[in-house]
């Protein structure tokens, strides 16, 4: 890789590691370590193609794409039965909010993957039906279907206790 272009790829992952390693740790529920080996593997694989990627059109949401399907790949493995036990790590939230986001980020973490995986694209990401599809490898449609139902079994999770933090 020649030197300009290391220098780019230096820059970028220096930039967006902060929001791939939120958005990773939205997917592994918060597990700090697996986090960071997502975030890890897709930079890597990032550097392998740097200068296919910086020619993309959006190389950030080539990014965030390369990290969830990295994270789909992990949870497909065998390896990946291991799960780890505990409450979730103290974080950093505004006051108000520190129970709900607690509250939250446990609903999330009783989510299959792929629900997950959703959840986090449309609504923490804030991306369209269309960039969940393509990250996801999937149909539009899918992707509303899998949507709704996600919702249903986040406010499942989350039960009688939703109304009450929703006013909070």
């Amino acid at each position: 890789m020649r030197a300009a272009d290391e220098q780019d790829y230096l820059d970028f992952a220096t930039a967006r590691a902060g929001a791939l390693y939120r958005s990773a740790s939205l997917l592994t529920s918060g597990d700090a370590y697996l986090a960071e080996d997502l975030v890890q593997e897709t930079l890597g694989r990032m550097y392998a193609h740097w200068r296919r990627v910086s020619a993309a059109d959006n190389p950030a949401a080539y990014a965030h794409t390369v990290l969830v399907r990295v994270f789909l790949s992990h949870r497909r493995r065998r390896s990946s039965a291991e799960q780890p036990s505990g409450a979730l790590p103290e974080g950093v939230a505004a006051e108000g909010d520190a129970t709900l986001r607690l509250m939250l980020l446990d609903a999330l973490a009783r989510l299959g993957p792929r629900d997950r995986a959703v959840l986090v694209l449309r609504y923490w990401e804030d991306r369209s039906v269309e960039e969940t599809a393509r990250t996801l490898r999937t149909s539009a449609g899918a992707v509303r279907t899998q949507s709704s139902r996600a919702l249903g079994r986040l406010r499942a999770v989350l039960g009688d206790s939703l109304p009450d933090l929703a006013r909070s």
